[in-house]
Formats: structure tokens, sequence, C-alpha cells
């Protein structure tokens, strides 16, 4: 018996040896499969994300440029709109200046002419009494008479 032992043991134990080996190296040709797939996926997920990192850095540095731009363009116009507002309001200073000026001059234009108006009616009042006045007055109707 026991050597139809020996014999049952010596025909079937390497076989299931070798069938148990074979499973266990199935299996970590599974896992080892598994390990390289989730590897290869692991890798094309990274330059996945390092493409788009670059994408995103280079996209930052556009925006970035385009902001300093629109930056500079805004300050260029804000200079520009203050030396058009400086240059209106200084000519609008300036008119402002000149037509007070020719009013003072109009004003001391009137005044020296009131001045000389009423000198004149003081002198005129001081020089002709009513004699003088009545020659004039007869002058004048001698030259009516002259002219007709």
């Amino acid at each position: 018996m026991i050597a139809v032992f020996a014999i049952f043991l010596w025909k079937r134990v390497p076989a299931a040896v070798a069938k148990a080996l074979d499973q266990q190296i199935a299996t970590i040709r599974n896992r080892l499969d598994e390990a390289a797939a989730l590897r290869a996926e692991a890798e094309a997920l990274k330059k996945e994300y390092q493409k788009k990192s670059k994408a995103a850095d280079k996209e930052a540095k556009a925006m970035i440029e385009r902001a300093a731009h629109e930056a500079e363009a805004i300050v260029d116009k804000a200079n520009r709109d203050a030396e058009a507002m400086i240059e209106r309001r200084t000519r609008m200073a300036e008119d402002k200046i000149a037509a007070e000026e020719r009013a003072a001059i109009n004003e001391l234009r009137a005044s020296a002419a009131a001045a000389a108006t009423g000198a004149a009616e003081k002198l005129i009042a001081k020089r002709h009494d009513a004699a003088a006045d009545a020659r004039l007055v007869d002058q004048a109707i001698a030259g009516l008479g002259k002219g007709a």
C-alpha cells in the first residue's frame, strides 16, 4: 500500500505542484501586466498634466503680457487725456484773462471818456456865458442864410 501510495504521490504530486506553480506564475504575470498597465496609464496622465501645466504657464504668461500692454495703453491714454485737459483749461484761463483785460480796458476808456466829457462840460461852462452863447446862435443863423 505504501508502494501504491508512493507511486500515486510520485505521479500526482509533481503535476499538482506544477499546476500550483503555473497558477502562481499566471497570477504574478497578471499582477505584473496590471502593474505595467497602471504604470503606462500613470505615465500617460503625467505627460498629459505636464502638457496642461506648460499650456497653463504659457497662457498665464500671455495673459500677463496682455495685461501689461493694456495697462501701458491705459496709462498712455490717461496721460494724453490729462495733457488735453490741461491744454483746454489753459486756453480757457487765457481766454478769461483776455476777456477781463478787454473789459478793464473798456471800463478804463469809458471812465476816461466820462472824465473828459465832464472836464469839457466844465470848461465850456466856464468859458461860455450867456453872451457867448447868443453870439454863437447869431453866427449859426447867419451861416444858414448864406448857405440858402
